[in-house]
């Protein structure tokens, strides 16, 4: 099969379309021939090396995608051949052929196709957990929303609207607040542009009930314009490493921070499929949409990652077979 890969960590210039050996599916796994593959940053991050990765070169990047079934271990019944799935979470995607564990497969429906579900799985259930398990939004909450014309935040804008609460974002140009005003949300501020100011202004002074933020470094901020009570989501350091935060802050205020990732919630094949098909139904009845991603050849990946870390994209990147 053929598949992107690298064998030394750098910039987009060390990864090789190759021509390697097919994978062996074990016990209680599928073969899938990949159709459609989601590019994320944290491709980027292990290519570069920042994150651990397991075995020896040549590496495989990729996460999330989908297929067809090509070939199914012994015993299995859940699935056949020729069913369409896709998963979020499962290694060396970037590949013709994929082992895919049974647990970590999820049957695609009809009406999704496979663009859409690489295009918004993993950012889709990220906002989905995070909208209904780190913080659970009820009609009449207002939530800021840090990084809002990315992915998971224009997720989180559509999924906070449609679940009733008033929505603020933040973006870093007046092209990705357009982004941000086109995913519903009712206010968008830019970074640097006494922002924090602003939101206090339209909450009349008491803050929001909870920041998600995804950036780090404004940990602080956020904690600045929630009200007391209120809570700051954690989930993301793309702007780098936050300041210690002074646990007598919280109690002085009763502001809560927690913590979110995905893996901790993603424990079981009964939780991919329920958060999964809600999020897939959201799509089907036109709740949430999907803008149209930005396609790349898989032989092209180096591009694709450049695009990827200029920031100058909006909306996902896909690598197609």
């Amino acid at each position: 099969m053929k598949a992107l890969i690298f064998e030394s960590f750098g910039g987009p210039e060390v990864l090789q379309y190759k021509e390697i050996s097919d994978p062996m599916i074990k016990e209680d796994e599928i073969l899938v021939r990949m159709k459609a593959i989601g590019l994320n940053f944290a491709d980027v991050y292990r290519r570069k090396g920042n994150y651990h990765l397991a075995g020896e070169p040549p590496y495989i990047l990729g996460y999330e995608g989908s297929g067809i079934i090509e070939k199914i271990a012994t015993g299995i019944t859940e699935y056949k051949v020729g069913d369409r799935i896709a998963f979020a979470d499962v290694p060396f995607a970037n590949a013709d052929l994929v082992s895919v564990p049974k647990e970590k497969a999820i049957l695609l429906p009809d009406n999704i196709s496979h663009e859409t579900a690489s295009a918004v799985l993993l950012q889709g259930l990220t906002a989905h957990y995070l909208t209904k398990d780190s913080y659970k939004i009820k009609a009449g909450n207002s939530m800021l929303v840090h990084a809002a014309a990315g992915g998971v935040g224009q997720l989180l804008i559509q999924i906070g609207k449609l679940l009733g609460a008033q929505v603020i974002g933040l973006t870093s140009s007046e092209s990705k607040a357009k982004a941000a005003y086109s995913a519903g949300a009712d206010y968008v501020f830019l970074y640097g542009k006494q922002w924090s100011k602003k939101v206090k202004e339209i909450t009349e002074g008491r803050g929001v009930d909870v920041v998600y933020d995804s950036v780090g470094s404004t940990l602080a901020d956020s904690f600045e314009v929630t009200k007391i009570g209120g809570a700051v989501v954690f989930y993301g350091m793309a702007g780098g490493d936050p300041s210690p935060v002074n646990p007598r802050m919280l109690m002085d205020t009763s502001k809560t921070l927690t913590g979110g990732d995905l893996w901790n919630v993603l424990t079981s094949s009964a939780e991919r499929t329920t958060r999964s098909h809600q999020l897939f139904n959201w799509i089907a009845e036109g709740k949430i949409k999907v803008k149209k991603p930005t396609v790349f050849s898989l032989k092209d990946g180096s591009e694709a990652h450049r695009l990827l870390e200029s920031r100058k994209s909006i909306g996902k990147i896909l690598l197609i077979p």
